[in-house]
């Protein structure tokens, strides 16, 4: 009798022919297999393709599922940049230092006469772009490193989602699907928090000593606040992509920081920048007034050989109630000038009157 007792029954027995049923009727997510990429990336640009196919790569070397898969590409991607984004933040800050300079000649371009003097000034803007290795668009770099791989990774994930089965079971937890939206909202507002953090934290990447950067912080808040409505009906699989971004972006942000690094990379102190709000952009055809109290030894001397008064000196001068000779002797010259023209004028009015006559 205990023997009996003590003999395992089988499962099959303990479950009703509807649980049975019930089970077996659920669909398995189908696994990875060879090609499944390939056919996706088949039908896709260059840049896109072949992001497609260091996805499949990374798959396959790792065995992780596809959420894991992503996050982990998007991190070596990230990686390739930051010696781009260090280079970038080089050429900003060597370009805050030639700003005198640059709002010295373009000064020089609005308040000459002669229709000469804006191909002189962009001429000697060029050259000294050319001699410090830097351009207007600069302060841009970080933008137009950032901005195609963003298209990339949105377009490789949006097609794989709609032509890879195994994304079906590509995920975990709440998000085993990743070709479905997130019904929770979880993801897209880890997303829009994450962004948002970098922002608040100026953090963001192609940033650092970008005098647009006052206007991007205001334009990038209130992309982070609509993030979440507009992101809803997104597939989970992207979400992968963005978090870990935003996330990678805290964590470059906060190791840039710091001094040790900084001296390590050759950048200096973060005491030493002047702040976004108080610079102005750069501009080839009449850039911006110069700042008050910004003075430019290099730049009064070229106006001094020339025998033309210095604005930004002037302007200095003007604000401690002292004269500027120089200046002086800029507006007798001028009104010799116009002095001349006057009396040219006159002569001519006459010569026409005694010819009618």
């Amino acid at each position: 009798m205990l023997t009996d007792a003590a003999s395992p029954v089988p499962v099959s027995e303990l479950l009703s022919d509807e649980v049975v049923s019930a089970a077996a009727s659920v669909p398995v997510p189908p696994a990875p297999y060879a090609g499944e990429v390939a056919a996706a990336a088949a039908e896709s640009f260059p840049p896109v393709a072949a992001l497609q196919y260091l996805l499949d790569a990374v798959q396959s070397f790792t065995g992780l599922n596809w959420w894991a898969t992503i996050a982990l590409t998007t991190v070596l991607i990230r990686l390739v940049t930051v010696p781009l984004l260090i280079n970038q933040m080089k050429s900003t800050m060597k370009l805050n230092d030639l700003r005198p300079e640059i709002e010295a000649i373009n000064e020089e371009m609005r308040n000459s006469t002669d229709p000469r003097s804006m191909e002189v000034g962009k001429q000697k803007l060029g050259e000294l772009f050319i001699r410090h290795g830097v351009t207007p668009f600069t302060p841009l770099k970080g933008l137009f490193i950032q901005g195609p791989i963003f298209m990339s990774f949105f377009f490789a994930i949006s097609n794989m989602v709609e032509k890879v089965p195994s994304l079906k079971g590509g995920g975990a937890y709440w998000f085993t699907d990743l070709t479905t939206p997130d019904g929770l909202f979880i993801l897209p507002v880890l997303a829009s928090l994450s962004f948002l953090a970098t922002v608040e934290l100026n953090m963001q990447d192609g940033m650092e000593g970008n005098p647009m950067a006052k206007s991007m912080k205001k334009f990038s808040r209130f992309f982070g606040v609509m993030f979440v409505p507009f992101t809803i009906g997104f597939p989970k699989a992207i979400f992968f992509y963005w978090v870990t971004s935003n996330l990678f972006s805290l964590v470059y942000g906060v190791v840039i920081r710091k001094p040790a690094i900084r001296l390590w990379l050759d950048l200096p102190p973060l005491e030493s920048q002047p702040t976004p709000a108080r610079m102005q952009a750069l501009s080839l055809f009449g850039g911006p007034k110069p700042s008050p109290g910004v003075y430019s030894p290099i730049a009064d001397k070229e106006w001094e050989q020339s025998g033309v008064g210095s604005p930004i000196a002037d302007k200095e001068c003007e604000q401690s109630g002292v004269d500027s000779p120089i200046a002086d002797k800029e507006r007798e010259q001028s009104s010799s000038v116009l002095s001349d023209r006057i009396r040219d004028l006159e002569n001519k009015a006459k010569s026409r009157g005694e010819s009618q006559e």
